[in-house]
């Protein structure tokens, strides 16, 4: 809601004015920023208050609870402890400090408990204005070496802002909520290594993870989502089931896909290629490595040379990069031939491996690797055919992502940055063509002003998968740099040169951190058509082998990814077996089955369903 707040009256001396209740409220926002209810406003202003049940709100209540947590450790560790920077993340928040001596996981019970005393004191939080140089004072006096340095080498302005709760001060930008009394509910989660500023090169601190809510029950309901994630780690399942292994000996972030792991992706490949093919996209082949020249060219070598591993040289005096995207090739593919615009839309697809140097704190499994594979597309078109293609590639994202099993998202359309390249016009012409599409698709999105790419605006997806989570996926980006720098054209109606409009495109992103998500959607209970092994048949005994391979064989010779347990164990020790495995469906067979020329169906989360003929059980599930 909106209220009026008179000239030099704080947002909280309105609220009461205005007989609105404080606790209604977390923060407010004034001319697009968000700030303290105790923010005095410099005339008079209409400011927007904002209550609990805006993300924005618990945005804030997290960066407080960030606070009280480096508060409490200050008390337990006084000067054994030295803080440094502490924001809210999408799940709650993190600090991170410099312990004398290193504190475990034993240790966050401790405290806690001193943050729920915290609590209880109900201290106020106080923001207080200084120049930087009484800062810097102020965080010598306190032995707060990292404020300093941050105060030295990272902050420019001349004035900044301090917090104070109690005795604990902070060097923040804010806001936060009105006083310690608010941050009720709180779980410290993990501790974990993180190097000073994210260089490996600088101290290794401990982070302490933790979140916040305004309810006990979004409390307990994330820590009982948290749990069942756990359950669902694609690195655990990963290795269990067989499904890829990252072997440290042959490199930190490079993944070995095992055979179960390759049907999967082969299978997820074979539907997509169908898909693509029948939508006019051609598929393309590239090399790994390519001429550095291509990459000056593109301009990665100046602005993403960090994320790009170390020049190649060659006894010819040739210079070589590993890729890192596979744009320019594309690009090469699309000079190929002289292009008329009756030959556009051009798609070209590949299934490009790729590589980028991240650091090895930041690897994670499938969801963060140095080597991987995107389902990366990339369409040449005039201008004026943007939309129409937008359309479409909304239309197959929709209907690729509902195949796994995604059918919540939320979209994102970043429009033109402060810096750019290319005309306004057509910027202009590009964000136009990205809302009527979207808008034609009846998609619901959320505009993020000034947020996109230097070489044009993007629509991005975030899937939610079964625990709520989301995750950054398909993404859909204009771009007007690449085709200028490439010297491309095609020839138009009026017979001469034109610039083709690029459009980068990915649905999946890249299929390993897609089958990392996949795997943790379905806690590796994969749908049928996915699973790596469909069907399992069981012999009771190994005197029924015999029929069993003729089972078996009429479900290989038709396509079906079918396995047989031959070993001589009871039925009971199989049946766990192929449990365990998360194999969708068991067929068993005994006396009575060989005797009728049929099989008894066991399917995974259901039990026994039945007997049938090999006939009706294959028309029932695969037909």
């Amino acid at each position: 809601m909106k209220i009026k707040v008179q000239k030099d009256k704080t947002i909280r001396e309105s609220i009461e004015e205005n007989g609105l209740k404080i606790e209604d409220f977390v923060v407010a926002c004034f001319n697009g920023k968000l700030v303290d209810l105790s923010f005095r406003a410099p005339n008079e202003s209409e400011i927007e208050l904002i209550s609990e049940d805006d993300h924005r709100a618990l945005e804030v209540l997290r960066h407080s609870a960030a606070h009280l947590m480096a508060q409490a450790v200050k008390r337990i560790y006084k000067n054994r402890a030295k803080i440094t920077i502490g924001p809210p993340v999408d799940f709650g928040f993190y600090y991170d400090i410099d312990f004398e001596n290193p504190i475990s996981e034993e240790d966050l019970s401790k405290i806690e408990e001193e943050m729920k005393k915290i609590v209880h004191e109900d201290l106020s939080i106080i923001r207080e204005e200084i120049t930087k140089d009484q800062a810097i004072a102020l965080f010598k006096d306190l032995d707060e070496n990292y404020k300093v340095l941050m105060l030295q080498e990272d902050i420019n302005e001349d004035v900044v802002s301090i917090y104070r709760q109690g005795e604990f001060v902070d060097l923040c930008r804010g806001p936060h909520v009105v006083s310690t009394g608010r941050i009720k509910h709180f779980k410290l989660l993990s501790v974990s290594g993180a190097y000073w500023k994210g260089n490996e090169r600088n101290k290794m601190l401990q982070r302490i993870y933790g979140t916040a809510f305004f309810s006990d029950e979004e409390l307990k309901n994330f820590i009982q989502r948290r749990e069942e994630a756990k359950k669902r780690d694609h690195r655990i399942l990963g290795s269990q089931l067989g499904l890829f292994e990252i072997e440290p000996t042959v490199g930190g972030g490079l993944v070995i896909w095992l055979p179960k792991g390759e049907r999967i992706r082969y299978t997820i490949e074979e539907f997509l290629r169908k898909k693509l093919e029948e939508k006019g996209y051609l598929f393309v082949r590239t090399p790994h490595i390519a001429n550095a020249d291509l990459w000056r060219i593109s301009g990665h070598l100046a602005v993403y040379n960090k994320y790009m591993f170390p020049i190649m040289e060659t006894d010819e005096e040739q210079e070589f990069v590993v890729k890192p995207m596979n744009c320019p090739f594309h690009i090469k593919v699309f000079q190929n031939a002289i292009r008329s615009y009756k030959d556009l839309p051009l798609r070209i697809a590949e299934y490009g491996t790729v590589y980028r140097y991240e650091k090895s704190g930041v690897l994670h499994g499938l969801l963060r690797v140095r080597g991987f594979t995107q389902d990366d597309a990339h369409i040449f078109c005039t201008p004026e055919q943007v939309e129409n293609e937008i359309i479409e590639l909304i239309d197959l994202t929709r209907y690729i992502l509902g195949k796994f099993g995604f059918d919540k998202y939320r979209v994102y359309l970043s429009t033109r940055p402060d810096e750019f390249v290319g005309d306004i016009e057509l910027w202009n012409l590009a964000e136009k063509s990205l809302k009527n599409a979207l808008d034609k698709a009846g998609m619901e999105y959320t505009i993020n002003e000034g947020e996109g790419a230097f070489y044009g605006p993007k629509i991005d997806v975030e899937i939610t998968d079964a625990l709520s989570r989301t995750w950054q996926c398909s993404t859909i980006q204009l771009d007007f740099n690449l085709p200028q720098r490439f010297g491309i054209y095609y020839i138009g109606p009026d017979n001469s040169k034109h610039v083709p409009v690029m459009i980068h495109r990915a649905i999946l992103g890249s299929f390993e951190r897609f089958f990392g998500i996949l795997i943790e959607h379905y806690g590796g209970e994969f749908p049928l058509w996915l699973a790596p092994i469909q069907v399992i048949v069981l012999p009771v005994s190994q005197k029924f082998n015999d029929y069993s391979e003729e089972v078996f064989n009429f479900l290989k010779n038709r396509q079906i990814r079918v396995e047989i347990n031959r070993d001589a164990e009871k039925l009971g020790y199989k049946i766990r077996q192929a449990e365990i495995q998360k194999i969708p469906l068991m067929l068993i067979i005994g006396q009575k089955e060989k005797e009728t020329n049929s099989v008894t169906v066991r399917q995974k989360g259901i039990g026994d369903i039945g007997k049938m003929s090999i006939e009706e059980f294959f028309n029932k599930f695969f037909s």
